[in-house]
């Protein structure tokens, strides 16, 4: 079951990022200027982020298995409506419901902590996150061949038809889980802001997790502009040789998760924000040599995405922790806070390409991981005296 947890998570999330590596061919399609392509981006992952707030909720509230099968119909019929955009506006608009979709891979996450065990919990919510994070790295260089052999609406026609034959097949092999929560949707929704208002572990893993992924994102939106323009000039099957070494980052979900079953959640915390930041200097000692400046991208993104994936599951197993009752609306909140810093790396990462050039993205890039690890020291500090963090009560949202 975690296995199909695993590969259903990673295709559905695949789905926000297809576009990532074709936003130039899109952006030529549909309109787009420079300034404005990083929009693409912007808008999956803010309709994944509204989706985080108002669907996955629902996940303590509704039988998950038919909130799942939902959003995947609705996901598979916003990427069909992708495949056949002609203008920027009808692109965008069906970005956005991609977006609200896809959040059902946000559903599947807690689910497989329902079915672990405490003490194994960590391992398990790593093994579905890796996969997670496989279907975001494997994404990118699909689109990319497959746009190189056939077209961009192609990888759009693909993946609908893959996520709606999903949909289907996790309703037929999920068991039923119905939560125990007697709230209405108007006092779930309502009860987010008094979960992040009271725990305080959400905003401190939200806050260095929107840190890491604002830097990944917008180094998964300047980079194929930069591999595919004056100096390197590769093809999109170029591009999805380099995307495919970035996995390799993957592997680093399963350790976090090992190291957070066994206490070293603080440290390793550390080392995932000074991942990130490295992934951004490196890029900035490139030499002339196109094939070793390539060669130190590669290893740049393979450091990059072992951050993120890293933090990704440390942040995920310490909220699980607190009680089952509310472990998809911690979920949605984590997700959306941190999807809001993807947003704003995405946007931000395009424009300073376009307006300063790729030395000032870079050191942007720096800057975003770097804001988490100073906000870690504040937690480094207080751990010498240590204090307990209050979990949310159960019963009382």
């Amino acid at each position: 079951m975690v296995g199909l947890l695993a590969g259903a998570s990673g295709l559905i999330v695949a789905s926000l990022y297809y576009a990532q590596t074709l936003v130039g061919p899109i952006s030529a399609a549909t309109g787009l200027s420079p300034e404005a392509a990083g929009l693409i981006v912007t808008l999956t992952q803010a309709g994944y982020a509204l989706g985080l707030l108002f669907v996955v909720p629902l996940g303590d509230l509704l039988e998950n298995r038919k909130l799942i099968f939902g959003a995947l119909l609705f996901a598979a019929a916003a990427l069909a409506a992708a495949a056949s955009s002609h203008t920027a506006i009808q692109f965008l608009a069906a970005s956005l419901a991609i977006g609200l979709g896809s959040v059902a891979a946000q559903v599947l996450v807690p689910f497989a902590a329902h079915l672990s065990q405490e003490a194994t919990r960590g391992r398990t919510v790593g093994k579905v996150v890796s996969g997670l994070l496989l279907g975001i790295m494997l994404a990118r260089p699909a689109a990319s061949l497959i746009a190189d052999h056939a077209s961009w609406r192609t990888v759009f026609g693909i993946a609908s038809v893959l996520v709606g034959v999903l949909a289907f097949v996790l309703r037929a092999k999920l068991p039923e889980r119905v939560p125990a929560t007697p709230l209405s949707y108007g006092r779930l929704i309502g009860s987010l802001w008094h979960l992040l208002r009271d725990t305080p572990v959400l905003r401190r893993r939200a806050a260095y997790h929107a840190g890491l992924f604002g830097a990944f994102s917008m180094f998964w939106t300047i980079a194929p502009l930069v591999l595919q323009g004056e100096r390197f000039h590769l093809s999109q099957t170029g591009i999805a040789v380099f995307a495919l070494v970035g996995m390799a980052g993957a592997i680093a979900s399963p350790i976090a998760g090992k190291l957070a079953d066994q206490g070293y959640t603080l440290p390793a915390t550390a080392a995932a924000l000074l991942l990130g930041m490295l992934g951004f200097a490196l890029p900035l000692w490139m030499p002339e040599s196109r094939a070793i400046a390539i060669g130190m991208l590669a290893i740049a993104s393979i450091v990059l995405d072992m951050g993120v994936a890293a933090n990704l599951v440390l942040g995920q197993r310490a909220l699980f922790a607190l009680g089952a009752e509310v472990r998809s609306r911690l979920n949605g909140i984590y997700f959306a806070l941190f999807f809001a810093g993807g947003a704003l790396g995405s946007a931000t990462g395009a424009w300073m390409l376009a307006n300063y050039g790729w030395r000032a993205a870079l050191l942007t890039g720096i800057a975003f991981p770097a804001a988490g690890l100073l906000y870690w020291m504040t937690e480094a500090l207080a751990a010498r005296a240590p204090q307990a963090i209050p979990a949310p009560r159960p019963g009382t949202y």
